[in-house]
């Protein structure tokens, strides 16, 4: 079997007395949809953090394609190829879909022009609408401000903006949140299509159907550790709560 994409072994992350993360350790095979579950408080976001070099942990360690590496920081996880897409989206309203994908990435235009600082736009439109297109995200209009999109619409540019620089993996934080149902129907055809190109995604959502609709595979954690679970409704809550297993709350 190949080596696992990314791996963290028995990481171990404290804030003051409380400890967040006791010894948690997590895979991600490429190509894979992984759903990341659990009760609030039960350490997600903080896993989250460490493997996309937000937060370091304590102890543990993590590799990437079997080597250990060091995250210090997200520009340290991006240059590993893995990217995140917040659930606050952390896109620029004012901006239209082109820039927001570009946003920290920006293709200047060639010569002097482009040493003063003038944008290509047009060339970054053009590669904007093949992204989009790529991932199935359905724009009538790429001139107009994303703050005037739908809330589906929104969320799809900011994942096709994650996958849009990530070649290894994305984190997704509860891509569907507030979000009605063929906005969420869109945004889980993303997910899929992203799959297919052959990136790895770590979806972490509370929506326990529609993490089953899309997931390869689920892990429960609970109070810093994983809990083993079989996909179902019933075994996902009752390893989320601890009903299913007396030794999971040891």
């Amino acid at each position: 079997m190949t080596e696992p994409l990314l791996e963290a072994r028995d990481l171990v992350k404290r804030y003051g007395s409380v400890e967040a993360l006791r010894g948690a350790s997590f895979t991600v095979r490429q190509g894979e949809v992984v759903a990341l579950v659990g009760d609030n408080g039960a350490g997600k976001s903080t896993l989250v953090k460490c493997l996309s070099g937000v937060e370091q942990p304590d102890s543990g360690q993590i590799l990437v394609s079997g080597r250990p590496v060091t995250l210090d920081s997200p520009a340290a996880a991006r240059a590993h190829g893995i990217e995140t897409a917040y659930q606050d989206l952390a896109v620029a309203p004012d901006l239209d879909p082109a820039a927001n994908l570009f946003l920290g990435r920006e293709i200047r235009r060639p010569g002097l022009l482009g040493r003063l600082g003038m944008l290509d736009k047009a060339k970054m439109r053009t590669r904007a609408a093949e992204q989009f297109a790529k991932f199935g995200v359905s724009l009538q209009d790429l001139s107009v401000p994303i703050g005037s999109l739908s809330g589906g619409q929104r969320q799809s540019v900011a994942v096709a903006r994650s996958v849009a620089w990530a070649d290894k993996l994305v984190f997704m934080d509860e891509p569907t949140a507030a979000l009605g149902v063929v906005q969420r129907k869109r945004v889980l055809d993303v997910i899929r299509r992203v799959r297919d190109t052959g990136i790895s995604v770590v979806l972490i959502s509370h929506n326990m159907p529609e993490v089953l609709s899309v997931s390869d595979r689920v892990e429960v954690l609970r109070l810093g550790r994983f809990s083993a679970a079989e996909a179902t409704l019933e075994d996902l809550v009752g390893a989320m709560t601890g009903a299913l297993s007396q030794e999971d709350a040891s």
